[in-house]
């Protein structure tokens, strides 16, 4: 299986490169707890209260982009975790070493990443209609990153992740637009 194989590879080699970087006490610290805040989507549903209360993009536009990224996030949940997930059943990096930090182990398989689906579907739904996507993107990205540096998810399943979320917010944004 050429497809396999390649994705093997890729997923070989952002590991290596990732290496590099693991063992710094502050990248460590940093991913750890990045991976940490992305648990349960807890970063973006404290993002989703913030726009709702803030009123940002307007009190109305604000109130549903709160309640709507809420919901997607609960949405996207289900979907990936109990759909997309079991169609795959790909197993989970071994770590080879003992981890510098707690890190709570999931019971679902790999394929694809929850943290970057829900980063990028979050991060989709909360930045429109405000200025916070210069903000919202990179934060989906640390998210999401941090998966793989953590060795919790192999590097394609993190891509994996940020495409199926940018699809699933994307979608919600034009089924359920602000008003």
């Amino acid at each position: 299986m050429p497809f396999r194989e390649a994705v093997d590879r890729f997923d070989a080699r952002t590991d290596a490169t990732i290496d590099r970087l693991r063992g710094n006490r502050f990248a460590d610290r940093f991913f750890y707890a990045a991976s940490a805040v992305g648990d349960h989507g807890v970063v973006w549903f404290a993002i989703a209260i913030v726009r709702y209360f803030t009123g940002v993009g307007g009190t109305e536009a604000a109130h549903f982009a709160g309640i709507r990224a809420a919901c997607a996030e609960v949405f996207q949940s289900i979907l990936v975790n109990i759909g997309i997930k079991s169609l795959f059943r790909r197993a989970r990096p071994i770590a080879q070493k003992p981890r510098p930090h707690r890190l709570r182990t999931p019971r679902t398989t790999s394929f694809p990443s929850g943290h970057a689906t829900a980063s990028f579907c979050a991060a989709v739904l909360l930045s429109q209609g405000t200025p916070w996507a210069p903000v919202l993107f990179p934060l989906a990205m640390v998210v999401a990153f941090s998966r793989a540096y953590v060795r919790i998810h192999h590097a394609s399943d993190v891509v994996g992740g940020i495409v199926v979320g940018l699809g699933i917010g994307v979608a919600i944004a034009h089924l359920f637009p602000l008003p």
